[in-house]
Formats: C-alpha cells, sequence, structure tokens
C-alpha cells in the first residue's frame, strides 16, 4: 500500500491494521519543505521555542524531549495491535501530507515499524478529542528506545526501529488525532460492511412474509431522491427475485425500510467522508506552510465527532427496524406458521431470539449517546473545549458486536421462517452461523 498523504481510506486504514499489507512512501518531497522552512523559522513558535498549554507563553530555550517524556502517559487496557499498527499507519500519512516540520528522516522508520510488526504499548484512556498526545507521545518513546515496542514474537531487550527524534521533533511528531482517527476509519468501514449484509437480511424477512415490494419501486424513489434511499431500494429489489404477495401496506419495518437504512447509508458516507478528509490533511499546531508557523485550531476533532455521533444514532433506527421485522417473523398473520415459528402449538420455537435482538438493542441505544454534548476545561482554562471524537471513535466500535447481533437474529428467524419451523432447541449454534453469515471476516 503507497502512501502519499492524500488518498488513504477508511478501508485502507482496515486493510493495513488487519490485512498485514506492507506500506511504501511515495515521497518525502512535501514533509522535507516543512521541515527545512522549521529550521529557519524566527521568533515565539508554539511548542518549539517555548511551552505548551498554559505555558505557552514561557520561553524555553532548550526544550528537549521532556514534553514526550511528560506525556507519555495513559492509563486502562493496551490498546489491540491492530488498532496501534493503524494508528501508525494514520500519523505517517498525516506526516507525508507536510506541514509539520518534523525530521524527514523519522517517515521511513515508522513505514519499517509498520512493516515489521512493531507497534507502541498504547493504554486506551488519555485524549479527549484535540490530539492523541498520549500515544503519540508512547510512540516517540519507542522510537528513542525509553519504551520497548510490542510485538508478535518475544523481542530481546532493546529490539525494534529506532529514530533519534531532538526535542523541534517533539511537539511536530505528536500533534495528531492519529489513534482517534484510525479508530474512526476502522469502525467506518465495518460499520459499512454491517449495512450492507442488513439488506441481506432483510430481503429474507421479506421473502419470509411475503412483503410487499411496491415501496421499493423506482418511481417511488424518484419522487424522493435521497442517495441512500435509491441504492438501499434498488439493492434490495436486485435481492427480491420472486413474485411477491401485495398487501395494501405492511409494517414500517418493510414500508419505510429504504427510508430508514438509506438514511443511515447517507450518515454513514458523510462520517467516513470527515474521517478521511482528516486521514490525508496536515491538521498540525503550529501548521509550516510557506516560510511561517501558523498557529491554528485543525486539531479539534469537532466534524468527525459530530459525524460518528449522527452515525451512531443511525444504527439505532437500522438495529430498532431489524428487531420489528423479527417480532412480525413470530406473528403467525405474516408467517403463516405457528407463533414464533413453532413446530406445534404452545411450543417457544424461535421466541428466546426477540430476547437476545433487545438487549443487543439497548446496548446500541446506550452507546448511542451523543459525546458532543460535553465539553472539558484544563491547562488552566487554556484549552477550554474538547471534541470528544476520541470517545465518539470508541463507541462506534463497541457498536460493531450488538449491531451484528440484531442483524443475525433477523437473518436466522427468517431463515428458519424459510425453511419451516423445527423442533424446541436451543438456538446458540443457529445464531453464531447467523453471526457468520452477517460478518464472515470478524476481527
Amino acid at each position: 500500500m503507497e502512501l502519499d498523504g492524500a488518498g488513504l481510506t477508511c478501508a485502507q486504514v482496515h486493510e493495513a491494521a488487519y490485512g498485514g499489507v506492507r506500506v511504501t512512501i511515495a515521497s518525502l518531497d512535501r514533509a522535507r519543505a516543512a521541515w527545512a522552512t522549521a529550521q529557519e523559522l524566527k521568533g515565539p513558535v508554539y511548542g518549539r521555542s517555548t511551552g505548551v498549554g498554559a505555558n505557552r507563553g514561557v520561553v524555553v530555550k532548550e526544550p528537549g524531549l521532556d514534553l514526550l517524556r511528560s506525556h507519555a502517559c495513559g492509563a486502562g487496557p493496551l490498546v489491540p495491535p491492530a488498532r496501534a499498527r493503524a494508528m501508525l499507519v494514520v500519523r505517517l500519512n498525516q506526516l507525508l501530507a507536510g506541514g509539520s516540520g518534523v525530521d524527514p528522516a523519522v517517515l521511513p522508520v515508522l513505514a519499517e515499524a509498520i512493516n515489521g510488526g512493531f507497534t507502541p504499548p498504547v493504554r486506551t484512556y488519555g485524549a479527549i478529542g484535540t490530539g492523541d498526545l498520549t500515544a503519540l507521545a508512547t510512540t516517540a518513546l519507542c522510537l528513542l528506545g525509553e519504551l520497548p515496542w510490542r510485538h508478535d514474537h518475544p523481542l530481546p531487550a532493546g529490539a525494534g526501529p529506532r529514530h533519534p527524534l531532538t526535542s523541534g521533533d517533539s511537539l511536530p511528531f505528536i500533534s495528531s488525532g492519529a489513534a482517534t482517527l484510525a479508530d474512526a476509519a476502522i469502525a467506518c468501514h465495518r460499520v459499512r460492511l454491517l449495512l450492507e449484509a442488513a439488506v441481506d437480511a432483510a430481503a429474507l424477512s421479506f421473502a419470509a412474509v411475503d412483503a410487499s415490494a411496491e415501496p421499493l419501486a423506482a418511481a417511488v424513489q424518484e419522487a424522493r431522491p435521497h442517495p441512500g434511499q435509491a441504492a438501499v431500494a434498488a439493492r434490495l429489489r436486485g435481492l427480491l427475485t420472486h413474485e411477491l404477495a401485495t398487501r395494501v401496506q405492511d409494517p414500517y419495518a418493510y414500508r419505510a425500510f429504504a427510508q430508514v437504512h438509506g438514511a443511515a447509508m447517507d450518515v454513514l458516507d458523510r462520517a467516513a467522508a470527515a474521517v478521511e478528509t482528516d486521514l490525508n490533511a496536515a491538521a498540525e499546531n503550529p501548521l509550516i506552510s510557506g516560510s511561517l508557523a501558523w498557529h491554528n485550531g485543525n486539531f479539534h476533532s469537532a466534524p468527525v465527532a459530530l459525524a460518528l455521533d449522527a452515525l451512531r444514532a443511525a444504527l439505532v433506527q437500522t438495529a430498532q427496524l431489524s428487531a420489528a421485522r423479527l417480532a412480525t417473523l413470530m406473528d403467525p398473520a405474516y408467517t403463516g406458521h405457528h407463533p414464533f415459528l413453532a413446530d406445534r402449538p404452545g411450543a417457544s420455537g424461535a421466541l428466546i431470539l426477540e430476547y437476545v435482538a433487545q438487549d443487543a438493542l439497548a446496548e446500541l441505544r446506550h452507546l448511542a449517546g451523543p459525546v458532543t454534548t460535553g465539553t472539558a476545561v484544563i491547562s488552566l482554562g487554556t484549552e477550554d473545549h474538547a471534541g470528544f471524537a476520541t470517545q465518539a471513535a470508541r463507541h462506534t466500535l463497541r457498536c460493531l458486536e450488538p449491531l451484528e447481533i440484531v442483524l443475525a437474529c433477523e437473518h436466522a428467524a427468517a431463515g428458519r421462517a424459510l425453511r419451516g419451523p423445527g423442533p424446541d432447541r436451543p438456538l446458540t449454534d443457529d445464531l453464531d452461523a447467523s453471526r457468520r453469515a452477517i460478518n464472515p471476516h470478524p476481527v
């Protein structure tokens, strides 16, 4: 995978994290230009000749590497290696965009770490959406040899890629939301796979209850031209290959599927666009551009945080409709079978799937609470707002499992309805098989 600071996508971040691909660097030209400019800067430059945060007005002649050491903190469990690898890929791509002023010689070393399977020991907690300072400071100390790298295989002491970062590289290296963006990119890619699988599950339910395909007609979509709605309706029309009975109107879970699920696809597209903008942005403070250092707020994660808040809300609506279709699959008025898809009157059949789905749906609703309604004031009041995109990305990752479970419950019930009910038995294996059908490549 070639990184050029401009074309990195959510799918590529996911592939770099979990697919074992090697990364290469297209060109160091922009990074070299920013570094050369940084060497010529005069006057106070935040983090280079001054302290940081509330110490921004304190002139520091020899800042040294204490900024890295003081910020290399975190709490909670270690971030899984795949997500830490994704963070390295994102930061490398950002640095290739230019604007940081960091020593360009560190970029091939980051590529070496990625390709060699080395990841920093990053902890879960330590960022609020204004830069992943703790995670990247930890990475910097690994490069300096002051902290050990993690690896799948035991490492001798002192093993791993090294680079002699200088004090002038300290803030430029860590001034990024790379870890948050990596999580957001992984989440967006995997959400897309699940939302696509949701259409397949819905198609089974449509067939199982003979739902009307009339709401999916092209004429309906053209009358209200939301892109996601039209795309979902067209895909579902293509999956419904047999002639369906037509009721005057089905419940919203069927009749409004394209509208609700299409809206989720549109929200996902907007979230992925916001994330991909920042994957390829020089969101540095200060930004080295032209012959100057520009002090700015491009590190703030408001666009990503707001987009992910909307995405999680959309996932709840998608899951709610799936649970509603599951309810119709338990109803003999729609399936023609005994209640709960049982094989005889009075048996429980697949009733328990509703409990499982509602448990997972409750978890989704909890995770959908917006992070952007909160804020934080730190560093003696100089940092008086926070985006909390870190938490938004983390919560979106956590949404994947319950969303998959809700969809799998619908998938399992619809399959049972189409095959014909069987005797009561544990349905765990059926549900696991449906989860594999919904998500054949879990990570």
